[in-house]
């Protein structure tokens, strides 16, 4: 039986480094996100997730557009939930089928932001959780998104604090310095080869 290990981290924590690291070990990494994104482009996809909305959440080429999702969701959990429950089924099964694909592994890596929040956790034989100061979060993911510090708080303020995820994760990387993040993943990576 191929073990699942979740991977997950608050927006800019860096686990998204830490997925691509894994991957270049040749383990397989399933990255939630980029999944979900595929999901949302199929046409069918498209008309179930902009009926749940008032405003209009297509871009110029009648794609949904995230961003314009994002601005609604973050301050609406209601609006949240109803998207999450059209997208979640839809990536468990594609995820589902990308296992069976991947079956001759020991184990895998399901890189999930939102682990915790969905019960993810639940189907995973482990999980590590990348963590960084609120501070170094924030500075990144303004690099990174070329957002503000307001819209990065709203993001952070959506998802479980690291203290709570602490308590149900296997292993806990502090992502501030990379070179020791990656020693960090080498040993995790050890301790699933050897148990």
């Amino acid at each position: 039986m191929t073990r699942i290990i979740g991977l997950t981290g608050g927006i800019g924590s860096g686990k998204s480094t830490v997925a691509s690291y894994i991957a270049s070990k040749g383990i397989p990494v399933y990255i939630a996100d980029e999944a979900a994104k595929k999901i949302m482009n199929r046409k069918s996809v498209v008309s179930e997730v902009s009926s749940i909305f008032l405003e209009n959440v297509l871009d110029e080429k009648n794609k949904l557009d995230r961003k314009k999702i994002a601005s609604v969701v973050f301050s609406n959990p209601e609006k949240l939930s109803e998207l999450n429950a059209i997208i979640h089924p839809k990536v468990k099964r594609h995820f589902l089928n990308w296992l069976k694909r991947h079956k001759e592994h020991p184990f895998i890596i399901k890189e999930v932001a939102i682990l915790f929040e969905t019960g993810g956790d639940k189907d995973c034989d482990a999980v590590i959780l990348v963590t960084a100061p609120e501070k170094l979060r924030i500075q990144r993911t303004i690099r990174r998104d070329n957002t503000d510090e307001l819209s990065v708080r709203e993001r952070i303020k959506n998802q479980l604090s690291d203290e709570i995820k602490k308590k149900s994760s296997n292993f806990i990387i502090n992502n501030v310095e990379l070179e020791n993040t990656l020693l960090e993943v080498d040993k995790i990576i050890e301790t699933l080869k050897n148990s």
